[in-house]
């Protein structure tokens, strides 16, 4: 079944990984996107060479592309670009600050030659601000933006163990795209959108500023639990398997009570409030009480009283969940196989996903095509 994408063309000048996120979901929805390369190749290429020789990042983001090596500083190849540039429907870049400007493709420019393009800039924290013209990199913004103040235990702040800041600009940028494209669909014309990771993760930090904001202090580091619900957090069985567990409402810490602890509920723990303000209390009786029964017979209770939670699983376990779909893809070295995109499963279609194409794979085609 053809995608809803089909027919849209997408030109992407592009690194690492927040605009290849954007771009790759663009790709399983059917776009066709051409992606812009040095000779040696985007830089992501070299992460790592754990997928049978390739780096994982770029395995996993630049599926279903066509890769055309091409120097934008070179008055031939630039020309190509702004070629394929008439006929595309959206650009994408997140080079450095000021360097697709100084290559002849900034956002104003494209607009006034190519009315209907979407153009979507995609940075470390925007053209605007004092910060406007830094380097950043995902860690970088998760330091700035105070993430890494409420990540990881007591003793120490961390880094989320994913590219969060990253992800979430992709995830931005793409949506914004999917919104131009139907406004561009009623009013003939193209967009300017600017997307940074710091304002993407300005927006998750939400509530950890308004707890600052208006109550005073933000959400202290705790581990595995959770700053504002308790109990949610991991407890080990008699048998020594970590469960998690999360009591949302009050409702819920009754049945808890009642299934798991088998015992009334305890004044100094009857609401939410009193439970976090009680957590030291509460989670070492929780433990004492976990630590009588084996996994399988806490799963049973923890069925029994309808209360959500999940084992503490290592990526390995996580490997072999009996949850996780997969799917094989084409690579230059062999078949890989991914978690099954997209995460929104689509009952109308499932995405043909294309192969991860070598550096240039596509560079003689495509410029014999837009000669």
């Amino acid at each position: 079944m053809a995608g809803a994408l089909d027919g849209i063309l997408v030109l992407s000048l592009e690194q690492a990984v927040a605009a290849p996120y954007c771009s790759s979901r663009l790709a399983d929805a059917g776009a066709r996107v051409i992606k812009i390369e040095r000779p040696e190749g985007d830089f992501a290429r070299g992460y790592d060479a754990v997928a049978k020789g390739q780096a994982s990042y770029f395995v996993w983001l630049n599926r279903g592309k066509q890769s055309l090596v091409a120097d934008v500083k070179d008055p031939a190849d630039a020309a190509l670009l702004h070629r394929i540039l008439s006929k595309a429907d959206v650009f994408i870049q997140n080079l450095m600050p000021g360097a697709a400007a100084r290559a002849g493709f900034g956002t104003g420019e494209l607009r006034r030659k190519y009315p209907r393009l979407i153009v979507v800039d995609i940075s470390g924290y925007g053209d605007e601000g004092p910060y406007s013209a830094m380097k950043s990199y995902d860690m970088l913004v998760q330091a700035e933006t105070g993430l890494a103040s409420i990540t990881g235990g007591p003793d120490a702040p961390g880094r989320v163990g994913v590219s969060v800041c990253d992800i979430a600009a992709g995830m931005y940028a793409h949506q914004a795209i999917l919104e131009a494209l139907i406004a561009r669909g009623r009013t003939g014309e193209g967009r300017s959108i600017k997307v940074s990771l710091f304002d993407g993760m300005a927006d998750w930090m939400a509530v950890p500023l308004l707890h600052h904001d208006y109550g005073g202090k933000a959400p202290g580091r705790v581990g595995l639990a959770h700053p504002s619900v308790a109990p949610y957090s991991a407890f080990v069985s008699a048998d020594g398997i970590p469960i998690v567990i999360s009591v949302q409402n009050d409702r819920e810490w009754a049945n808890f009570c009642a299934h798991v602890l088998e015992e009334p509920v305890a004044p100094e723990f009857e609401t939410n409030v009193l439970r976090v303000k009680n957590r030291a209390a509460l989670d070492g009786h929780i433990a004492a009480a976990f630590g009588r029964f084996r996994r399988d017979e806490l799963v049973a209770r923890l069925k029994k009283g309808a209360i959500a939670f999940g084992e503490l699983n290592d990526v390995a376990r996580f490997s072999k969940h009996p949850q996780l779909r997969r799917v094989e893809i084409d690579t230059p070295a062999g078949k890989v196989a991914i978690p099954a995109p997209p995460p929104v499963i689509d009952g109308a279609r499932t995405p043909a996903l294309g192969p991860v194409p070598a550096v240039g794979a596509h560079s003689a085609a495509i410029r014999a095509e837009f000669a």
